[in-house]
């Protein structure tokens, strides 16, 4: 991949191609070096409210009344308690440990290729002690590929998150693939993304990275992200998989983030899927 640079005028030329959905060309793994090395060098930061993981943070919350509204949406009722989580791409654990402290929630397990990221979700997690509960809540330095698949419904998980990930992902189709296995009958695989579009290109790249600097310089390519239709279209081609869900979102500064009808369509969104249940 080559090194990311800062957003310029001559970075024009990308927006004036034709829009691709990286796919085809299938890999043994999804992760990237040059992605893991930009986090590694963020991880120190990653729990500092005010520091590069800020957006996060305040992110967070809408995350969870996202996955709420999945399960509200089910023609029956969720479960509510026991509920399992896979967490991928999980970084310094700020979506695992909220899911870990919800009253509903048996277990979470949190997956990501970073080691130093990982070390940190682990050392703030031992402020908790109800974190430290066996099963609670546990962080392993695998990707998806690596986890063992499961072999019985008992070894699925009812909620598999993928948060500010499969933009970072240079072959996102053989990724979600990997993913699916994971989801038990009648659970959901949720997410959060960027649009590729015009508006994302100068929201994320040239303000929040070059102009405000809210975000760190080379986080994202905006050639890696995914538009809602693309997933759509995907998970349309996956027998046994329906209920797809959209929530477009958009970062106010001095509100936070806020939910904006239609905004999946050009910028930050959440958008989830549900495994036929059996």
């Amino acid at each position: 991949m080559a090194t990311i640079r800062p957003t310029s005028l001559r970075n024009l030329s990308i927006l004036l191609r034709k829009p691709r959905y990286h796919r085809a060309n299938s890999t043994s793994s999804s992760v990237n070096q040059t992605e893991v090395n930009h986090f590694n060098a963020l991880a120190s930061t990653w729990w500092d409210p005010h520091g590069s993981s800020r957006l996060l943070h305040l992110m967070n919350p809408l995350r969870h009344d996202f996955i709420r509204s999945c399960l509200a949406s089910q023609a029956t009722p969720a479960p509510s308690h026991g509920l399992r989580y896979l967490d991928v791409g999980c970084g310094g654990g700020i979506f695992a440990e909220s899911a870990a402290r919800l009253q509903g929630t048996k277990s979470v397990t949190g997956i990501d290729p970073s080691r130093e990221v990982l070390n940190v979700a682990k050392a703030h997690a031992k402020r908790d002690p109800l974190l430290q509960e066996e099963g609670r809540l546990q962080y392993l330095d695998k990707s998806i590929e690596q986890l063992p698949l499961p072999r019985t419904v008992e070894e699925q998980y009812d909620i598999l998150s993928l948060f500010e990930v499969v933009e970072h992902v240079s072959h996102p189709s053989p990724f979600l693939k990997s993913c699916l296995p994971f989801v038990k009958p009648g659970g959901w695989l949720v997410l959060s993304t960027i649009a590729r579009t015009w508006t994302s290109w100068l929201t994320t790249k040239v303000v929040a990275e070059d102009l405000a600097r809210i975000v760190p310089r080379g986080t994202h390519d905006w050639g890696k992200y995914v538009n809602e239709e693309e997933l759509r279209g995907w998970f349309a081609g996956k027998e046994g998989w329906g209920g797809a869900r959209s929530m477009g979102v958009l970062y106010v500064p001095g509100l936070g983030w806020r939910e904006v009808r239609g905004g999946e369509q050009w910028g930050n969104y959440f958008f989830g899927v549900r495994r036929d249940p059996d």
